[in-house]
């Protein structure tokens, strides 16, 4: 993480906004905090070129963290986005998650899990800015998988159906559906023949 890189926090409750920045704050990250979807764009617009990761609640007003994450992916925008989010928005995320976002957290989340997660995408901010850094990337990026994810990913590459993994792992096809969006965001894939790519070029 360079000395630029910033979490930019958007999220319509003061309170919330508070505790976070401060949280995030004591673990050493840079906070920019917005109050709205559009405050953020706005910035964007007017040639704010972010360095760092997107932290988004997903039910915002006027513009929810979903649709602000269309319009960062409009803008060209890489940086990984990670959502905070109540339970019945997992299918929403699950959206977000195959448009590319980076993970989720559900609420009540804990603090030292969110500042790991948001560490781990700077990681990948890092990777995805240095020269020549593809491996670096792909490194910072399976580094970011959970231990269900990673084992998600392996039967995922080679080539399972979910069904079948989640009968391996006596889980839901529900669940497998998660943790493979999951998978495929972090990774920055869409397929199952390109988790194997990445696999195969790390060796």
């Amino acid at each position: 993480m360079t000395a630029e890189a910033k979490v930019y926090l958007v999220d319509d409750d003061p309170d919330v906004r508070d505790a976070l920045s401060f949280l995030l704050s004591s673990r050493g990250l840079r906070v920019q905090a917005y109050d709205s979807g559009p405050a953020l764009l706005a910035q964007l617009d007017a040639g704010l070129r972010p360095q760092g990761v997107f932290l988004l609640d997903v039910r915002m007003e006027p513009m929810a963290g979903t649709r602000l994450h269309d319009e960062l992916l409009l803008r060209g925008l890489r940086n990984p986005v990670l959502f905070l989010t109540g339970h019945g928005d997992i299918p929403m995320v699950v959206d977000a998650l195959k448009k590319g976002a980076f993970d989720f957290l559900e609420k009540p989340y804990s603090d030292n899990a969110l500042a790991d997660r948001i560490e781990q995408a700077l990681a990948v901010d890092a990777a995805m800015r240095a020269d020549g850094a593809q491996a670096a990337e792909r490194q910072a990026r399976l580094a970011s998988l959970t231990e269900r994810e990673h084992e998600v990913m392996l039967r995922v590459a080679a080539g399972k159906l979910n069904k079948v993994i989640a009968d391996e792992l006596h889980v839901s096809v529900r669940t497998i559906e998660v943790h493979r969006a999951r998978v495929f965001a972090k990774l920055g894939v869409r397929s199952a023949a390109e988790v194997a790519t990445l696999l195969a070029q790390g060796g």
